[in-house]
């Protein structure tokens, strides 16, 4: 399909009012990434127990939050470049799949280098389908709502830091096996991963990318349906052409997508961008939820009194997405990004420098926003720039390069606190908060409440530069 008939496609689905549809997509992709987040995060409140049981150093926690970090590397590239060669759907299902067989041998280790594995394999499928999440939702709303329906994904999702921290509080300290049963609760994502199989269907926006005309028009006359909105007559022929609205489909299939082609031309500059982004905001968030407890604990709380700090900064997080909705498809989201990371940055210093468990309440539930209210901006904004043909490999893998970075961290994070010690770390982490906000407004290109289409047209990136560059 030429550009034309592309846009025409991807105006009739940002003309779409919110109906059936949206929300359940909204339900199918939010309650995955809710058990997902449930399974990622839970390592950070049973690593306490698992340093007394099994003796892990320091340096043991960390190699196996690094080896967790690789397998979401290695899930961020491979989900993007699938979702983007075989369709965003298939892609989706088997990573789930891959999650769901691997959370449930995260239930079963026995010694810290069957649970490296078991980590490995889960954030591979649990990243590797969040990314391509990311980009489905991203396809499929309109304009106008994109933020907003990725906000309330995020939302839901982020309910999984609090239902991971309050099990770890309930569980962990009273039974030997009760970081077991906190590992199992991830398992409840398989009741998602079977509403996905029945409720979202392939991307139009992809379809029309590889030249699936017939099915992509099918699915968007399907969406049209169940909104109450009266498809066009538009009768696509197999001839070439398409009836009604003057768009011609070519027969050739486009060039697969590949890492290189994020490395030349036009794209480049957004890759560089994203990935500037993804790096920075996402080592600061994963360091702070994850280190924080073993931080707090090697500063001399008792187990009971981390996990309880630790439970309450964590509820803070869905507040914070629900905070975001307001504004996200409202203001700049580029200029939205760096106020937020000033903010943080502010707030993360303070968390190093109190000590009474009251101000570190406070301080760490304001974190704890300002991380969740960022987070909504940062996906919807890394899906917007890039076209069609390499929106799932371009934001899938900005997004795993952050993962490299964080293999890296807990080492990182380890030595600043052993040499330098608990304040420096939340030193080290504000100022890499601030880095995203500022390369976003300085470089990235416009896109709140614009078509996919049109935010991704070189002229408008070029348009945009060109402003800052007279401003």
């Amino acid at each position: 399909m030429t550009t034309t008939g592309a846009s025409a496609l991807g105006a009739r689905l940002d003309r779409l009012p919110l109906g059936p549809f949206h929300r359940r997509l909204v339900i199918a992709l939010a309650g995955m990434i809710l058990f997902e987040w449930v399974e990622t995060y839970s390592f950070a409140f049973v690593a306490p127990v698992l340093r007394t049981q099994w003796g892990l150093s320091l340096s043991g926690i960390a190699a196996i939050v690094g080896i967790s970090q690789l397998g979401a590397f290695t899930g961020g590239i491979a989900g993007g470049y699938l979702a983007d060669r075989i369709g965003r759907r298939r892609t989706m299902l088997a990573f789930v799949t891959v999650y769901c067989a691997a959370t449930a041998l995260c239930i079963a280790v026995q010694n810290p280098w069957q649970l490296m594995t078991a980590r490995f394999a889960a954030h591979l499928g649990a990243q590797g389908m969040a990314v391509v999440a990311i980009v489905v939702l991203t396809e499929f709303v309109p304009a106008a709502a994109r933020g907003r329906l990725q906000t309330y994904k995020v939302a839901v999702g982020s309910l999984g830091i609090p239902i991971a921290a309050w099990a770890g509080y309930f569980l962990v300290p009273h039974w030997t096996w009760g970081w077991r049963l906190v590992f199992a609760l991830g398992l409840f994502g398989v009741v998602f991963a079977w509403l996905i199989r029945r409720w979202v269907p392939e991307s139009p926006r992809w379809l029309a990318s590889r030249g699936r005309t017939e099915q992509a028009e099918a699915v968007v006359r399907e969406i049209e349906r169940q909104c109450g909105v009266t498809s066009p007559e538009t009768e696509v022929r197999t001839d070439g052409t398409d009836a009604g609205q003057g768009a011609e489909v070519t027969a050739r299939t486009p060039p697969r997508a590949r890492i290189r082609h994020l490395l030349a031309g036009a794209d480049r500059r957004t890759f560089l961008i994203i990935s500037a982004m993804w790096v920075t905001g996402l080592l600061t968030y994963s360091a702070y939820n994850t280190w924080t407890p073993t931080l707090l604990s090697e500063n001399g709380l008792e187990l009971d009194d981390t996990l309880l700090l630790s439970a309450a900064l964590a509820t803070a997080a869905p507040v914070g997405a629900l905070i975001a909705v307001p504004f996200i498809d409202r203001w700049d989201r580029r200029t939205t990004q760096l106020a937020l990371g000033l903010l943080t940055a502010v707030t993360l210093v303070l968390f190093g420098l109190v000590r009474s468990q009251a101000a570190i309440v406070v301080l760490g539930c304001v974190a704890s926003l300002l991380f969740q209210m960022a987070v909504p901006f940062l996906q919807v904004y890394s899906a917007e720039v890039f076209p069609t043909r390499i929106r799932a490999l371009g934001s899938g893998t900005a997004n795993a390069l952050s993962r490299i970075f964080n293999f890296a961290a807990p080492t990182l994070v380890a030595a600043l606190f052993a040499g330098l010690g608990y304040t420096a770390v939340f030193v080290f982490l504000a100022a890499l908060s601030l880095v995203g906000g500022c390369v976003a407004v300085a470089f990235g290109p416009r896109t709140t409440g614009m078509s996919l289409e049109d935010a991704t047209t070189p002229g408008h990136q070029s348009v945009t530069t060109k402003e800052k560059a007279s401003s």
